[in-house]
């Protein structure tokens, strides 16, 4: 049945690049969630345990058998991908009145629409104090929250990254922080009091990256309106540390490198295609993607949460 679905659905190759290449800077879900390719719509995942930090046995003595690990056993998470679709409409007469490539525009339109869903989608998992174990997550409040003059956020991003090294042996090579909670931070006197000799003097995202020494610190800048058209952020005021594994070779990554999380997509989407209704008279873009946002190491991220109250 997919065959005989994917034969009816005509690809346009030159929509289908320009969906695939777009991106908005307002989005940030893949610095956390980073996209890995997969063939089947469902399926397992592996789940990686701890059985490299274990102290073996190595020394071997002359004509000994050689030291055998043995294997502690790959345990796997299930996933199902779900199907994401939105169309743009565009009638011959706007087409040819428009100053500008309705196509292309009704392209974009449809790509951020399905992108900021996704981004929702990543931000709710992660913003989740349920989806983490105990030791991997604060609630700030009072005098500890970072609008307070009294609070410390160098302690508390500390004492994360080193809870995290003390359940994954990696300190965090990713931040993620929503609106509110950069505003209160590139504003606290604490932080100034560090870079009040640099010379800039103002406390940009690479000043913050050496303050706390994380290699990947993006703000969530994204937006969204509710039915009564009421904007609201999407990544609230939280902080999200995370081991996401580099990938020099390029941008696909492997489900089986150790990982916060990935968003799963079926391989070759997301696509553009065109039709005609209404005899001919409208013209219909219609972009598709197929993934699911999934956490797969919960021990890899820790939630810093109401960082302002």
């Amino acid at each position: 049945m997919s065959d005989r679905l994917q034969e009816l659905r005509i690809v346009d190759p030159v929509l289908t690049t320009l969906a695939r290449g777009y991106s908005n800077a307002k989005f940030v879900a893949e610095s956390l969630f980073p996209i890995a390719p997969v063939d089947q719509e469902g399926g397992k995942i592996p789940q990686f345990g701890k059985e490299q930090f274990k102290l073996y046995k190595t020394e071997r003595a002359i004509r000994a058998k050689s030291n055998r690990i043995s294997p502690e056993g790959l345990t796997t998470i299930e996933y199902a991908l779900t199907e994401h679709d939105e169309e743009y409409p565009m009638d011959y007469r706007e087409e040819s009145a428009s100053m500008f490539n309705l196509e292309r525009h009704g392209t974009m339109v449809v790509t951020e629409t399905i992108q900021l869903g996704r981004e929702k989608a990543a931000a709710d998992l992660a913003q989740n104090a349920d989806n983490y174990p105990v030791g991997n997550k604060i609630t700030l409040s009072g005098t500890s929250q970072f609008t307070h003059a009294d609070s410390d956020p160098i302690t508390v991003i500390e004492t994360a990254k080193e809870a995290l090294r003390g359940k994954i042996g990696k300190r965090p090579n990713t931040m993620i922080m929503g609106a509110a909670t950069y505003k209160a931070l590139k504003n606290h006197a604490t932080l100034i009091e560090r870079i009040k000799y640099s010379m800039k003097g103002i406390l940009t995202i690479d000043l913050m990256k050496e303050i706390f020494d994380v290699a990947n610190i993006v703000v969530g800048e994204a937006v969204y309106a509710s039915d009564d058209g009421v904007f609201a952020d999407v990544w609230g005021d939280n902080v999200i540390l995370a081991w996401v594994p580099e990938n020099p070779g390029g941008a696909e990554r492997s489900v089986y490198e150790p990982s916060f999380g990935y968003t799963l997509r079926k391989r070759n989407m997301p696509q553009v295609d065109k039709y005609t209704e209404n005899g001919g008279k409208v013209r219909v873009v219609r972009s598709t993607d197929m993934y699911q946002v999934k956490m797969v190491g919960a021990e890899s991220g820790y939630l810093i949460a109401d960082t302002n109250g």
